[in-house]
Protein backbone atom coordinates (compact mmCIF):
# COMPACT_ATOMS: atom_id res chain seq x y z
CA UNK A 1 0.00 0.00 0.00
CA UNK A 2 1.21 3.50 -0.80
CA UNK A 3 0.22 6.75 0.88
CA UNK A 4 0.14 10.19 -0.78
CA UNK A 5 3.22 12.31 -0.17
CA UNK A 6 1.93 15.10 2.04
CA UNK A 7 3.26 18.65 2.04
CA UNK A 8 2.47 19.96 5.52
CA UNK A 9 2.55 23.70 6.22
CA UNK A 10 3.98 24.49 9.65
CA UNK A 11 2.81 28.09 9.97
CA UNK A 12 5.00 31.11 10.71
CA UNK A 13 7.16 29.65 13.46
CA UNK A 14 5.24 29.22 16.70
CA UNK A 15 4.63 25.47 16.99
CA UNK A 16 1.07 25.90 18.30
CA UNK A 17 0.09 27.78 15.13
CA UNK A 18 0.11 24.56 13.09
CA UNK A 19 -3.36 23.24 12.24
CA UNK A 20 -4.78 20.26 14.11
CA UNK A 21 -4.86 18.38 10.80
CA UNK A 22 -1.20 19.13 10.14
CA UNK A 23 -0.20 17.96 13.62
CA UNK A 24 -2.07 14.67 13.23
CA UNK A 25 -0.34 14.04 9.92
CA UNK A 26 3.09 14.66 11.46
CA UNK A 27 2.27 12.24 14.27
CA UNK A 28 1.39 9.51 11.77
CA UNK A 29 4.42 9.99 9.49
CA UNK A 30 7.26 7.53 9.02
CA UNK A 31 9.61 10.13 7.51
CA UNK A 32 9.42 13.92 7.80
CA UNK A 33 11.73 15.89 5.50
CA UNK A 34 12.69 19.33 6.82
CA UNK A 35 14.61 22.03 4.90
CA UNK A 36 17.87 23.08 6.52
CA UNK A 37 20.63 25.60 5.88
CA UNK A 38 24.22 26.13 6.98
CA UNK A 39 25.03 29.02 9.30
CA UNK A 40 28.22 31.08 9.15
CA UNK A 41 29.95 28.56 11.40
CA UNK A 42 29.18 25.75 8.98
CA UNK A 43 26.62 24.10 11.25
CA UNK A 44 23.35 22.77 9.86
CA UNK A 45 20.27 24.51 11.24
CA UNK A 46 16.60 23.96 10.54
CA UNK A 47 13.80 26.12 11.91
CA UNK A 48 11.34 23.65 10.43
CA UNK A 49 12.90 20.71 12.30
CA UNK A 50 12.87 22.75 15.52
CA UNK A 51 9.12 23.35 15.09
CA UNK A 52 8.45 19.66 14.43
CA UNK A 53 10.51 18.60 17.47
CA UNK A 54 8.71 21.15 19.67
CA UNK A 55 5.44 19.45 18.75
CA UNK A 56 6.63 16.26 20.42
CA UNK A 57 7.46 14.41 17.21
CA UNK A 58 10.24 11.83 17.55
CA UNK A 59 13.55 12.95 16.09
CA UNK A 60 13.88 9.46 14.63
CA UNK A 61 11.39 10.39 11.91
CA UNK A 62 12.98 13.76 11.05
CA UNK A 63 15.41 13.99 8.14
CA UNK A 64 16.94 17.34 7.24
CA UNK A 65 17.79 18.17 3.64
CA UNK A 66 20.24 20.96 2.97
CA UNK A 67 18.72 23.75 0.90
CA UNK A 68 21.28 26.35 -0.27
CA UNK A 69 20.11 29.96 0.14
CA UNK A 70 21.06 31.96 -2.94
CA UNK A 71 19.37 34.03 -5.62
CA UNK A 72 20.91 31.60 -8.07
CA UNK A 73 18.56 28.68 -7.52
CA UNK A 74 20.62 26.08 -9.42
CA UNK A 75 21.95 24.44 -6.25
CA UNK A 76 18.49 24.52 -4.67
CA UNK A 77 16.95 22.72 -7.63
CA UNK A 78 19.65 20.04 -7.36
CA UNK A 79 18.82 19.62 -3.67
CA UNK A 80 15.15 19.24 -4.52
CA UNK A 81 15.97 16.71 -7.24
CA UNK A 82 17.90 14.62 -4.70
CA UNK A 83 15.03 14.88 -2.23
CA UNK A 84 12.59 13.87 -4.95
CA UNK A 85 14.54 10.69 -5.72
CA UNK A 86 14.82 9.69 -2.05
CA UNK A 87 11.19 10.50 -1.20
CA UNK A 88 9.90 8.70 -4.31
CA UNK A 89 11.80 5.56 -3.33
CA UNK A 90 10.38 5.66 0.21
CA UNK A 91 6.91 6.32 -1.20
CA UNK A 92 7.22 3.20 -3.37
CA UNK A 93 8.22 1.25 -0.25
CA UNK A 94 4.94 2.19 1.41
CA UNK A 95 6.29 4.78 3.84
CA UNK A 96 4.17 7.69 5.05
CA UNK A 97 6.17 10.64 3.72
CA UNK A 98 5.81 14.29 4.75
CA UNK A 99 7.72 17.26 3.39
CA UNK A 100 7.27 20.35 5.53
CA UNK A 101 7.39 24.05 4.74
CA UNK A 102 7.25 27.07 7.02
CA UNK A 103 4.30 29.40 6.54
CA UNK A 104 2.08 27.94 3.84
CA UNK A 105 3.58 25.47 1.37
CA UNK A 106 1.80 27.14 -1.55
CA UNK A 107 2.63 30.75 -0.68
CA UNK A 108 6.06 32.04 -1.81
CA UNK A 109 7.42 28.56 -1.21
CA UNK A 110 9.97 27.00 -3.55
CA UNK A 111 8.84 23.59 -2.31
CA UNK A 112 6.15 23.77 -5.02
CA UNK A 113 8.89 22.77 -7.47
CA UNK A 114 9.14 19.28 -6.04
CA UNK A 115 5.36 19.03 -5.60
CA UNK A 116 5.02 19.58 -9.35
CA UNK A 117 7.68 16.92 -10.04
CA UNK A 118 5.71 14.34 -8.08
CA UNK A 119 2.50 15.31 -9.86
CA UNK A 120 4.15 15.02 -13.29
CA UNK A 121 5.44 11.56 -12.37
CA UNK A 122 1.97 10.36 -11.35
CA UNK A 123 2.89 10.14 -7.65
CA UNK A 124 -0.03 10.95 -5.36
CA UNK A 125 0.43 14.17 -3.38
CA UNK A 126 -1.64 16.33 -1.10
CA UNK A 127 -1.03 19.61 0.68
CA UNK A 128 -2.11 20.78 4.12
CA UNK A 129 -2.48 24.57 4.37
CA UNK A 130 -0.96 26.76 7.05
CA UNK A 131 -0.97 30.29 8.40
CA UNK A 132 1.27 32.62 6.33
CA UNK A 133 3.58 34.94 8.23
CA UNK A 134 1.78 38.17 7.31
CA UNK A 135 -1.48 36.90 8.83
CA UNK A 136 0.35 36.05 12.06
CA UNK A 137 2.01 39.48 11.88
CA UNK A 138 -1.38 41.20 11.68
CA UNK A 139 -2.51 39.31 14.78
CA UNK A 140 0.68 40.26 16.64
CA UNK A 141 0.10 43.96 15.99
CA UNK A 142 -3.68 43.82 16.40
CA UNK A 143 -4.16 45.04 12.83
CA UNK A 144 -7.32 44.91 10.77
CA UNK A 145 -5.16 44.30 7.71
CA UNK A 146 -7.86 45.06 5.14
CA UNK A 147 -11.37 46.29 5.73
CA UNK A 148 -14.51 47.05 3.76
CA UNK A 149 -13.56 47.61 0.10
CA UNK A 150 -9.80 48.01 0.56
CA UNK A 151 -7.56 46.04 -1.78
CA UNK A 152 -4.42 44.22 -0.73
CA UNK A 153 -1.34 43.35 -2.75
CA UNK A 154 1.36 40.92 -1.58
CA UNK A 155 4.77 41.31 -3.19
CA UNK A 156 8.29 39.93 -2.73
CA UNK A 157 11.11 42.29 -1.78
CA UNK A 158 11.95 43.21 -5.36
CA UNK A 159 10.38 46.64 -6.01
CA UNK A 160 12.34 49.82 -6.55
CA UNK A 161 11.40 52.85 -4.48
CA UNK A 162 9.50 54.22 -7.49
CA UNK A 163 7.52 51.00 -8.02
CA UNK A 164 6.66 50.76 -4.36
CA UNK A 165 5.65 54.41 -4.25
CA UNK A 166 3.26 53.87 -7.17
CA UNK A 167 1.50 51.07 -5.31
CA UNK A 168 1.26 53.21 -2.18
CA UNK A 169 -0.18 56.12 -4.16
CA UNK A 170 -2.71 53.76 -5.79
CA UNK A 171 -4.18 53.12 -2.35
CA UNK A 172 -3.31 49.47 -1.90
CA UNK A 173 -2.64 47.89 1.45
CA UNK A 174 0.78 46.38 0.74
CA UNK A 175 2.45 43.34 2.23
CA UNK A 176 6.15 42.99 1.44
CA UNK A 177 7.63 39.56 1.98
CA UNK A 178 11.40 38.92 1.98
CA UNK A 179 11.87 42.50 3.09
CA UNK A 180 15.65 42.26 3.41
CA UNK A 181 15.96 42.56 -0.38
CA UNK A 182 14.55 46.12 -0.56
CA UNK A 183 15.85 47.96 2.49
CA UNK A 184 16.69 51.23 0.75
CA UNK A 185 13.44 51.28 -1.26
CA UNK A 186 11.42 50.97 1.94
CA UNK A 187 13.46 53.64 3.73
CA UNK A 188 12.92 56.05 0.84
CA UNK A 189 9.18 55.41 0.71
CA UNK A 190 8.83 56.06 4.43
CA UNK A 191 10.33 59.49 3.86
CA UNK A 192 8.11 60.15 0.81
CA UNK A 193 4.83 58.97 2.34
CA UNK A 194 4.58 60.26 5.92
CA UNK A 195 0.78 59.90 5.77
CA UNK A 196 0.98 56.10 5.55
CA UNK A 197 1.44 53.60 8.36
CA UNK A 198 4.42 51.26 8.05
CA UNK A 199 4.27 48.14 10.22
CA UNK A 200 7.58 46.32 10.51
CA UNK A 201 7.99 42.72 11.74
CA UNK A 202 10.88 40.36 12.42
CA UNK A 203 10.83 36.62 13.20
CA UNK A 204 7.06 36.45 13.63
CA UNK A 205 5.91 33.41 15.55
CA UNK A 206 9.24 32.84 17.32
CA UNK A 207 10.67 33.87 20.68
CA UNK A 208 12.60 36.59 18.82
CA UNK A 209 9.53 38.19 17.22
CA UNK A 210 9.62 41.96 17.01
CA UNK A 211 7.14 44.61 15.86
CA UNK A 212 7.29 48.36 15.53
CA UNK A 213 5.40 51.07 13.68
CA UNK A 214 7.88 53.77 14.71
CA UNK A 215 9.14 55.18 11.42
CA UNK A 216 12.30 56.60 12.92
CA UNK A 217 13.30 53.19 14.22
CA UNK A 218 12.46 51.53 10.89
CA UNK A 219 14.54 53.90 8.75
CA UNK A 220 17.56 53.21 10.94
CA UNK A 221 17.24 49.44 10.73
CA UNK A 222 18.74 46.88 8.41
CA UNK A 223 16.23 44.13 7.77
CA UNK A 224 17.09 40.46 8.50
CA UNK A 225 15.97 37.60 6.26
CA UNK A 226 12.88 36.76 8.34
CA UNK A 227 11.23 40.18 8.14
CA UNK A 228 8.16 41.61 6.47
CA UNK A 229 6.17 44.82 6.29
CA UNK A 230 2.53 45.82 6.07
CA UNK A 231 1.87 49.31 4.66
CA UNK A 232 -1.55 50.87 5.21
Amino acid sequence: MTYPINFVSLGPGEPELITVKGLKQLQQADIIYCPATCNKSGNTISRAADIVSALGISNDSIRNFLLPMSKDRTAAWKAYDALYAEAAANYAAGKRIIIVAEGDAGFYSSIQYIYDKFTAAGIAVQRTPGIPAFIAAGALAGLHIVKQEEQIIVIPGTPTAEELSEKISAGYVIVIMKLSQCVEAVHECIRKHPENRFHYFENVGTEKEYYTADKQIIVEKSFPYFSLMIIQ
